[in-house]
């Protein structure tokens, strides 16, 4: 008698086979272009959501630094630019001006003064407040962009905050300096992104000092608005000129300099240029005599740098003489051509100027903790003596310091080093050309240093909550 070519046996193989060969085939077809045309993406069942979700992909270079961009209304951002001429009431701004170039400004022609030392394609008339402008350029070069805000690390409200603020800041009452950002949280509240970690992995810039934000009441006659204390923004990281140093969610970065290149070879020549400068003044001081205020230092460094003869120049930025210090081929001039640049406090302890002098390789010279070392953490070293000279303000003002012997004693070679330290420093703190196709590859600008701050950050707040 034959064998049955098929048992019972084989059959259950076979069997077995099949299944093993549907399911290889299944999962194919749904990774294929095929699957994709005919069930998009937004009606597709996920078959593993927490995986897909959740678990990075293999070898991913941007695994854990994935940046989800809000897709905000326009009446945050690109519409308040179209109010150009309402954006700051100064004469002495022409915020239409300003906003071109996205944001850096005209550029810098040769024609005035020093100009011909400035590289027309890398030198801008930038206006500070347009920090929000710039950085959100910026940001749309970043590498690791992702549209599915579930792959995000962090995610980037583009709300120009300052901007808003500044129509309103003079003529207007608290509840019209209040709306935009009050209107912004509202709009935030109600989106999934919001949900999973109640605004603590969200960011945004505010392109002025901390304290414009910082209204505690209602009153008509205050100043700024309360952004920084509004209940729902008490997780959201905020970027601004100037942070306070009591409230951990409030992160200084750089103000724009009017140097912003598209590639690594312009910021390579402008540091050799600084390093081969004839500095022939020890120090100098470009600004004002001052507000009248009963701490201010600064009639007193004004009246030891004219003690000081051919060692010392002053630039007065109130004097029509000088154009107000608008001539930006002056003030970089004079920064270059000295090896210390007093950086006294004002209004506030930050200034423009800090970053201004170093980006032409001046060492700064500082009278207030708060003036940089207590604000710019994730831009400047923390061993602050490397790159800068601290002179307490309370030195100063009671004629303890003298500020020529002070910075006359500092022995030569380490003021190699510290002008060194400088120039190395000037990629840290300048914002690269967000119009450009090429960009930088070598180097980090301060967007870039910004970004890994604001992630380090998010990853110790995740943390936090998984040990809650």
């Amino acid at each position: 008698m034959e064998k049955p070519i098929f048992t019972f046996g084989s059959i259950r193989q076979l069997r077995f086979a099949f299944c093993i060969c549907f399911l290889l085939w299944f999962l194919a077809y749904i990774c294929s272009d095929d699957y994709a045309t005919f069930f998009p993406h937004e009606s597709r069942v996920n078959l593993f959501p927490f995986y897909a979700e959740t678990q990075p992909v293999l070898n991913d270079p941007c695994s854990s630094r994935y940046i989800y961009i809000h897709d905000i209304p326009t009446r945050f951002n690109s519409e308040i630019l179209t109010d150009c001429r309402n954006l700051l009431e100064s004469a002495d701004s022409d915020m239409c001006r300003a906003v071109l170039n996205m944001g850096l400004g005209p550029h810098v022609t040769r024609s005035r003064g020093d100009g011909a030392f400035l590289e027309s394609n890398s030198w801008f008339v930038t206006h500070p407040h347009l920090l929000e402008v710039i950085f959100h350029n910026r940001m749309k070069q970043y590498k690791c962009l992702t549209n599915d805000s579930s792959l995000a690390s962090a995610i980037y409200v583009p709300f120009y905050a300052g901007l808003d603020l500044g129509r309103y800041l003079w003529g207007f009452n608290a509840s019209a300096r209040d709306s935009g950002a009050i209107d912004l949280f509202e709009w935030l509240l109600e989106e999934p992104e919001w949900e999973r970690m109640k605004g603590r992995d969200h960011f945004l810039i505010a392109g002025r000092t901390t304290w414009d934000f910082r209204s505690l009441t209602n009153i008509d006659r205050n100043w700024g608005n309360k952004l920084m204390y509004l209940p729902q923004a008490k997780n959201v990281t905020i970027l601004s000129l100037e942070s306070s140093h009591w409230i951990k969610r409030d992160f200084a970065i750089p103000y724009p300099t009017n140097f912003h290149p598209s590639n690594d070879g312009q910021v390579i020549a402008w540091q050799n240029k600084m390093r081969k400068q004839k500095r022939k003044y020890l120090f100098s001081f470009v600004g004002a005599p001052g507000p009248k205020q009963r701490d201010s230092i600064r009639g007193e460094i004004i009246s030891q740098c004219l003690e000081a003869g051919e060692k010392c120049k002053w630039l007065d930025c109130k004097s029509s003489s000088s154009g107000n210090c608008d001539d930006l081929s002056k003030v970089v001039k004079m920064f270059r051509s000295s090896t210390f640049c007093l950086q006294p406090r004002r209004d506030t302890p930050t200034r423009r100027s800090t970053f201004d002098s170093i980006l032409a390789g001046c060492i700064p010279v500082f009278f207030n903790m708060h003036s940089a070392y207590a604000q710019y953490a994730w831009h400047l070293p923390k061993k602050y003596a490397k790159y800068s000279v601290l002179i307490p303000e309370s030195d100063v003002k009671h004629a303890k310091a003298d500020i020529e012997k002070t910075l006359s004693a500092i022995p030569e070679e380490e003021v190699v080093k510290m002008r060194e330290e400088v120039i190395r420093l000037v990629p840290n703190i300048i914002y690269a050309n967000p119009s450009s196709s090429s960009k930088l590859e070598t180097f980090e600008d301060a967007v870039d240093f910004a970004i890994k701050g604001v992630l380090e950050r998010v990853d110790k707040l995740v943390e936090e909550m998984k040990e809650k």
